[in-house]
């Protein structure tokens, strides 16, 4: 990872990935000192626009930002989140662990590779009530 973050930090996931939402879920049950903000980028209210950002890159790897307004991407953002974590926690662990040499290359293929074919996976059923929620529909 660049540097450490400044919090809060602002992650940015696809709720309509399940994978993604699960993980995004068990985050934010662990958020007990509110350094993560959660930003569904599958809702109809994102606009990527307002961030300076193209919504295919917010949708081509996970995105955090920090309260500089630095962004984190892919593995460098799951250190991010992991950061936010007291030090004795798992997620610290895993931090060291990810930021090894030859296991932080690993992780960053097995992230790409999860990035690049994650669309195949089911996605999250959301209702919806307005008619907008179809991600195919979506303005860019």
């Amino acid at each position: 990872m660049k540097t450490y973050p400044e919090f809060p930090i602002e992650i940015f996931y696809d709720g309509a990935c399940v994978v993604c939402s699960m993980e995004m879920e068990h985050y934010k049950r662990h958020n007990q000192h509110g350094k993560l903000v959660f930003t569904d980028i599958s809702k109809p209210d994102f606009h990527a626009d307002k961030l300076e950002k193209a919504y295919d890159d917010f949708m081509k790897e996970m995105h955090v930002r920090d309260a500089n307004g630095d962004y984190y991407t892919g593995v460098d953002a799951f250190l991010a989140i992991w950061s936010a974590y007291p030090a004795r926690s798992i997620y610290n662990l895993l931090s060291k662990i990810f930021s090894l040499p030859g296991v932080r290359s690993l992780a960053d293929l097995g992230y790409a590779l999860f990035a690049r074919y994650r669309h195949l996976l089911p996605k999250k059923k959301v209702d919806c009530d307005s008619g907008t929620c179809d991600l195919k529909h979506r303005q860019k």
